[in-house]
């Protein structure tokens, strides 16, 4: 079955699918780090686009088949296919956009989006109709199967992974190809078999013909590459919290020591900020006891004994509590306002860290770098104008006789 296909067309669809794949899931890296609605407006299109890219590549596949000239699609189990395909995109991404995603979680996802991109297929191979039967080989319907699953897997992994760039275009590349890849391993081993006499196989209802399916995925195609388009422009606010954090990126084979940053000569005096809350502020409330972050199902709250570090983005903050980070709806200024300033200090305009979690700190270039306790370690950058500041609170500064 696979010989005779147009060349152009088989490139065409995978490109599709690479272009689909790129869209969703540049929106789906999105949805952990957005609170509200905001994530179910990214949820629907991430949805929508992966569902239309993989949907259109296989319309786009079938134009490029040597199928019968008489054939037409029969419009009920067409639209059918394409709803299972949006409907098990959804709840995939849905069920590891939640909670930890453990491997059970990806594993069973990856399952059910393989099967659902295979059930979108058949339905769609049934929606065939003409003067013609079709078979398929049981070996190849089980191996794209497991071609699909695979191909989820991987996508849902590089959704989990939030990566842009290179990587998130490297893991686009490899879903389109693995979901056309599928589709190619399905129609491989489909056969069609010529009806008898006048038998005509038709389920009868409503029915397009070849010419009309091919405007439909054209204008899918410009919706996609629209898509596509439009995932490449900038999000200004999440290029000014880039800009703004000024993040350092530590080697790990970094030479740097301890005595060398407290060993360095001051170039001259240098005041030390106040401590939040401190010296000329106006008298302040109680520090809280407990930060709220945002869930999947609603907000929850964590212990300030908890937090080891919290960090800007954009308008809201990002709470690590030394396993994870997870979403403030404060910014880091009414952070800084409400923690306890005896036990937290602002290292950098876009980071607060947690005195009694500091277990490692470090010369950087013209600033440091401060390692917070936990299961999962992680490293924030300190200011040059801060570095006298940290020293007070860490008892690191030099006494005078």
């Amino acid at each position: 079955m696979f010989a005779g296909h147009d060349p152009y067309l088989v490139a065409l669809s995978v490109v599709i699918a690479i272009l689909g794949g790129y869209t969703g899931f540049g929106l789906a890296a999105r949805i952990r780090g957005t609170p509200g609605v905001g994530r179910r407006v990214l949820l629907a299109g991430a949805a929508v686009f992966l569902a239309v890219g993989i949907w259109t590549m296989h319309f786009v596949g079938m134009l490029a088949a040597p199928i019968p000239s008489d054939t037409v699609y029969l419009v009920l189990p067409t639209i059918i296919s394409f709803l299972i395909c949006a409907l098990v995109v959804g709840i995939s991404l849905f069920f590891v956009s939640i909670g930890e995603p453990s491997l059970w979680r990806v594993v069973s996802s990856a399952v059910l989006l393989g099967v659902g991109i295979v059930s979108m297929h058949y339905v769609g191979i049934h929606g065939l109709a003409g003067n013609f039967a079709i078979q398929h080989d049981d070996s190849m319907v089980l191996l794209s199967v497991l071609v699909a699953i695979v191909a989820a897997y991987g996508g849902l992994r590089a959704f989990l992974a939030r990566q842009g760039g290179v990587r998130l275009i490297a893991s686009s590349i490899a879903f389109g190809v693995a979901v056309s890849g599928m589709h190619y391993t399905a129609m491989y081993g489909m056969h069609f078999m010529p009806l008898s006499g006048e038998a005509h196989h038709h389920g009868g209802g409503l029915a397009a013909s070849q010419q009309v399916l091919a405007l439909v995925v054209t204008l899918l195609c410009f919706v996609i590459a629209a898509g596509f388009l439009l995932s490449l422009v900038p999000d200004p606010r999440r290029q000014t919290s880039l800009a703004a954090a000024e993040l350092v990126d530590v080697p790990e084979t970094a030479t740097g020591s301890l005595l060398a940053l407290w060993r360095e000569p001051a170039a001259g005096p240098r005041a030390i900020s106040a401590p939040l809350g401190g010296v000329g502020q106006p008298p302040r409330a109680a520090p809280v006891v407990r930060l709220p972050v945002e869930g999947a199902d609603g907000t929850h709250f964590i212990d300030t004994a908890d937090v080891r570090s919290v960090r800007a983005d954009a308008h809201y903050t990002r709470v690590h509590d030394g396993t994870r980070e997870r979403m403030c709806p404060w910014s880091i200024s009414e952070a800084e306002a409400q923690l306890d300033p005896g036990l937290f200090v602002r290292v950098h305009r876009s980071h607060i860290v947690a005195i009694p979690h500091v277990s490692f700190v470090r010369k950087e270039g013209d600033g440091a770098v401060i390692e917070l306790d936990g299961p999962a370690p992680h490293r924030v950058p300190v200011s040059r104008a801060k570095i006298a500041e940290v020293k007070a609170r860490l008892g690191l500064a030099r006494r005078h006789a």
